[in-house]
Order: structure tokens, then C-alpha cells, then sequence
């Protein structure tokens, strides 16, 4: 597959130079098999390339002169809603980031960027690019749908079934054309079972369901069957059986069950006439197997109509339940947080939310309760991405409550097991000093981090939380006050003065002067002299 997939292209927007060549630099875009095709200092350069490059995604700062990143996304979403944009943000900034997630962001990640969370983060917007390149091959396409079928009546010929069209009869006899239905059936659990499967295992599970499925299908006056997604077949049935929804279903769910010992779930699309609805009848069977998500168990699911733009629109975030989770997380009360987060589980079921619509909340949820634990120099066992990973692989709303409530609440258990708040403040003594010794060099985070003997990402939220600053503000503060100092007390050339506190370019020293004292280095002396 390496050999012939195509690259998704990327552009990097970021008016920080030093931001812009750190990404290039320490992200392995050639091993991802992605391609920066561009990069802009600010939200209209960024809007000008998308158009001119057709990125696949935006990695892009929050917060920008001009047009800012929230701005950014919302045009280029209009015009194509499938580009996927992460954001880097400030730790001031959880307002933007939170709004930057429920205008549509894929996810954001917080400064000093944390090289090994981007790639993950990476590396997940890329599955789901891959995930919905297919969605637009299959779910999208009815003439791909009916080349499948077509190739099904192959493959009855290769298989030796010398009379193929007895699967395949709605095609010859057009009864499409006088009403159908569609059931779409999923395996329970398939990303684990996939996970738990050798490839030989996989293709005799899935071969054995194949030939069940087809068997029974046809048993039961089914026009087709055929493997849809991995995990995923779809049936064809004529209309005259659509009153024997629920019966068919379970009969089917049992048959699996009795064979295979899998469990299994049906949804069920309405009524259709004509193959041009297939996708449709895709659609809405899919959107039926929603439901589980809630019930929590295997199951047959009918699609009922409703009103999905006015349900949207009456979905509002729990601010209320965020602000409490977060509280009861500062006073390390773990029976009211796990007590809040039975409240978010009532009120998504309340609010009768589809499972997307759900899922976004929680994943919001959770990202910003995972980063009120950061800043409180929690030692937490899982990273944000595993969490959020783990979230995304489970079906059901009770699965998703029950490993929030044990992550943070055995996080709580813990977190006396801490070291103390006088062994923080002289690890961070002892990085702070060295920073201050060597703000001249070409200092890197790593170099600090292996003084201070703490992982990258523990580092930062420590440093963070003792200094109030992350790390590039603390070393740009050293560089800029020790430039003002040379400024005013020698004649040392303001060219000159650049590299002798860190900077190699004077142009980019200029421009970081000005953006924190409000004058050029030029002026700044003058006004002093």
C-alpha cells in the first residue's frame, strides 16, 4: 500500500518563523506519508493557499494577526467540509480552543508543542482522512454500489455456483423498481475483535459470516447480499417482507449467534423504490444502528424520521456540567465528579443527542477536564491521546461514562502518591538557571528537559505551572531582557546584538523585540539614552 498512496498534503500556518520550522523539522512527515505543500504567517496567506494547494489538512496557530484561525476554518470549511484543521494554542486561550472544537476542529493541542502528542494527533486526523476517503468511494457512490454487486455475480461464477442469478435476481428483474428495503449488519465490538484477530483468523471469521449471512438471506426471500465495510454486510429485501422488520433481525442476530458465538446488530432503512436510492436506504439503516449507542446492547433497529436539522439546533453544550466537573477536579472531590458525570450521562439521553453529536461533546469534555488535571501537576497514567483513543474505539454511551469515571477518578486516588510541591519548585530552580546561563546558545526544550530529568510533556506542564510561562515565552523573556540590558549600557552595534543572545537572524530579533516591548531595538535605545 506504501508504494501507491496517495500523500495527503498539509500546510502549516503560524506568524512564529521559529514555530513553522520547528513542525517542518521535527515531524516525520515522509514516514506519515503526508506532504507540506505549503505555509503562511497569517489567516489570509493561509486562505489564498488553500485555494491554490487543496490541502487535506491545517495545522494551524490559534490565535493570528488579521484573520485568526476560527475565521480561517469557517471559510475553508464552507467551501469543503472535509478538510480536517488542528490548532496550537496558548494555555490563555481554552476559550478559543473550545470554540475552535464546536465550530467543526478535528482537535488542538496546547504550546510548547508536545512533538510525540502532534504526531498522534497526527496520525489519528490522517485514519480519519482515510476513513472518510472511503466513506466517499462507497457510501457516496451508487455506481459504486452497483459495481459491487456486479462483481458478486463474478465471484458466484469463479466460486463455482453455476446458477448465480438466484442472488442476484433484482438486477435481471428489475425489483428494485417495485420496492425494497435494506438491512444493514455490523459485528459488535469489530474494531477489538479486529485487534484480537491474526489476518488468517480475519479472513476465515469474516468468510464464515459471509456464507451465514448469504445462506440465511436467501432462505429468507433476501434479493442480495454482499460485504459493504469490513465487519458490515448489506441485504436487500423486497417490500412485501418490510413488516417482518423486527422478526428478520433477531432471526438473523440469533443465527449468527448460534454459529459463531459473535454477536451482532440489524438496522433497518425505510421503504425505497429504484436503485437510485441506494444510498439513501445506506444512510438511513446506518443512522438506525445510532441507537445502539445509547441502548448499550446488541440489537435490531428501525429508522424512524426526524427532524434532524431542528434536533441539531437544540443541542447545546453542557457548560453547566463542565464547569462542575472542573471544580470538583480542583478540590479533588471524587464522589461529586463521578456524581457529575452520571448528570452528562442523563443529560445526553435527556437530550435524545445522535451518537456524533454526543461523541463531540465528550471528546470536548474530556480534553478540557484532562487539561485542568495537567495544570494541577496530576501524574496521569494514560496520555490525552490514548484516552481519547480509547473513547473513540467503544460503542456505547455507559462505555464511554464508565472509563471516564475510572480514569479520573482513580487520577484523584493517586494523587497524594505525588511528590511534593519543594521537590517541583527546585527541579524547576535548577531548569530556570540553566536557561539562564545559556540563553545565548541555540537552546533546545530537549536539552532543558534532560537537565531537569523529566519527560517533555511532564516538563512543560511543571514549568508552566511554577513560572507562568511555557518554555519559548521563558527563554524569548531571558533573551529580550538581556538585549534591553545591552541596549541601554553599551555601544555594541544593534546588529550585533542579536546573536549574542540567541538570535542568528537580526531581522526575525527586530521582530521579536518589537512584539514585546512595542519598539524596534533602534528606538528602544534612543528612548533610553
Amino acid at each position: 500500500m506504501g508504494a501507491t498512496e496517495e500523500k495527503y498534503k498539509v500546510i502549516l500556518v503560524d506568524d512564529e518563523p521559529i514555530i513553522l520550522r520547528s513542525l517542518k523539522a521535527a515531524i516525520p512527515w515522509d514516514e506519515l506519508h503526508l506532504e507540506i505543500v505549503g505555509e503562511a504567517r497569517n489567516g489570509e496567506q493561509a486562505l489564498q493557499l488553500v485555494r491554490e494547494t487543496s490541502p487535506h489538512m491545517i495545522i494551524s496557530d490559534i490565535r493570528m494577526p488579521g484573520k485568526d484561525g476560527i475565521s480561517l476554518m469557517k471559510e475553508v470549511l464552507t467551501e469543503n467540509s472535509q478538510r480536517l484543521f488542528i490548532f496550537i494554542s496558548g494555555y490563555g486561550e481554552f476559550e478559543y480552543a473550545r470554540e475552535a472544537l464546536r465550530e467543526g476542529a478535528f482537535d488542538y493541542l496546547l504550546k510548547p508543542i508536545d512533538h510525540d502528542e502532534l504526531i498522534e494527533m497526527i496520525m489519528r486526523a490522517k485514519k480519519h482522512l482515510n476513513k472518510q476517503q472511503e466513506n466517499d468511494k462507497l457510501l457516496h457512490s451508487v455506481q459504486v454500489l452497483s459495481l459491487l454487486a456486479r462483481e458478486r455475480l463474478f465471484a458466484e461464477f469463479i466460486e463455482g455456483n453455476q446458477s448465480p442469478l438466484q442472488h442476484m435476481r433484482w438486477m435481471e428483474n428489475s425489483e428494485l423498481e417495485q420496492g425494497y428495503f435494506m438491512a444493514v449488519v455490523q459485528l459488535d465490538h469489530y474494531l477489538k475483535l479486529n485487534e484480537q484477530w491474526s489476518i488468517e483468523e480475519k479472513r476465515l471469521w469474516l468468510f464464515a459470516i459471509r456464507n451465514i449471512v448469504s445462506e440465511w438471506s436467501l432462505n429468507q426471500g433476501g434479493l442480495t447480499t454482499f460485504p459493504f465495510h469490513s465487519g458490515e454486510w448489506v441485504i436487500l429485501f423486497p417490500d412485501h417482507l418490510s413488516d417482518r422488520k423486527v422478526c428478520l433481525g433477531n432471526d438473523l442476530i440469533g443465527q449468527l449467534k448460534a454459529n459463531t458465538k459473535l454477536s451482532c446488530s440489524v438496522g433497518f432503512s425505510p421503504s425505497m423504490i429504484g436503485i437510485d436510492h441506494l444510498n439513501e436506504a445506506y444512510q438511513h439503516a446506518a443512522q438506525a444502528l445510532y441507537q445502539r449507542f445509547y441502548s448499550g446492547e446488541e440489537g435490531v433497529y428501525v429508522y424512524v424520521e426526524r427532524e434532524e436539522a431542528v434536533h441539531a439546533l437544540e443541542a447545546r453544550y453542557p457548560k453547566q456540567i463542565e464547569e462542575a466537573l472542573l471544580e470538583y477536579a480542583r478540590k479533588l472531590d471524587r464522589q461529586q465528579l463521578l456524581n457529575s458525570f452520571d448528570e452528562m450521562k442523563h443529560y445526553f439521553e435527556d437530550q435524545a443527542l445522535t451518537k456524533e453529536q454526543a461523541e463531540r461533546m465528550i471528546i470536548e469534555l474530556t480534553i478540557v477536564l484532562y487539561r485542568q488535571f495537567e495544570g494541577m501537576n496530576m501524574m496521569l497514567e494514560w496520555s490525552l491521546e490514548g484516552l481519547l483513543q480509547e473513547i473513540y474505539s467503544l460503542l456505547t454511551l455507559s462505555e464511554m461514562i464508565t472509563v471516564l469515571k475510572d480514569c479520573f477518578g482513580q487520577w484523584i486516588l493517586q494523587s497524594k502518591e505525588n511528590y511534593s510541591r519543594g521537590d517541583v519548585q527546585a527541579v524547576i530552580a535548577k531548569a530556570t538557571s540553566y536557561i539562564t546561563h545559556n540563553y545565548h546558545k541555540d537552546l533546545s526544550i530537549e536539552e532543558v528537559c534532560e537537565i531537569a530529568e523529566l519527560s517533555i510533556s511532564h516538563f512543560c506542564m511543571l514549568f508552566k505551572q511554577e513560572t507562568g510561562y511555557t518554555f519559548l515565552e521563558y527563554l524569548t523573556k531571558c533573551r529580550i531582557d538581556k538585549a534591553k540590558f545591552i541596549l541601554q549600557n553599551t555601544n555594541v552595534k544593534v546588529y550585533q546584538v542579536a546573536p549574542l543572545v540567541g538570535y542568528q537572524d537580526p531581522r526575525y530579533f527586530s521582530q521579536v523585540f518589537k512584539k514585546i516591548t512595542g519598539k524596534t531595538p533602534s528606538e528602544y535605545r534612543e528612548e533610553a539614552g
